[in-house]
């Protein structure tokens, strides 16, 4: 049986997309709000906010490696975010509907996004590398 530790109500309408960081006490979140939200569970607050998508957000996932998050929405978009400079990296367009999940692949740099246009579409996201951070572990500073 689960027993609730904690309740988050910031998001402004529907929560859509949610992922825990696998090493920090972290959790990023996205919804109808166009908002995508990275929280602390421990400190019990979201840390900031980050703001670009013009549409709904449907789904929000952390990369395994780097200090990315990335998020898919209505408005055709996938956007990959650096968390921890909370910046967007980069905008990948393509899709001519709704995005309804993006995903990093664990080990390679690829991304894969489906979207309501009926197509997976598979991204090399290799460049990104050059744009971010080197590679972190379990030693990345949580954002203050």
């Amino acid at each position: 049986m689960g027993t609730l530790i904690d309740r988050f109500d910031e998001h402004d309408g529907p929560v859509r997309g949610i992922h825990f960081h696998r090493s920090q006490p972290l959790f990023v979140s996205g919804g109808d709000d166009y908002k995508i939200k990275l929280w602390n569970y421990k400190l019990r607050r979201c840390l900031f906010t980050l703001l670009g998508h013009l549409d709904y957000i449907r789904t929000v996932h952390f990369h395994s490696g780097y200090p990315w998050i990335v998020s898919a929405s209505d408005d055709q978009t996938i956007r990959v975010w650096n968390w921890q400079s909370r910046t967007c990296v980069t905008v990948l367009t393509g899709h001519n509907h709704y995005v309804m999940c993006a995903m990093f692949h664990p080990k390679e740099d690829l991304l894969v996004s489906a979207s309501l246009d009926q197509t997976i579409r598979v991204w090399d996201i290799s460049g990104l590398r050059k744009k971010s951070v080197a590679p972190t572990g379990d030693e990345m500073r949580m954002p203050q």
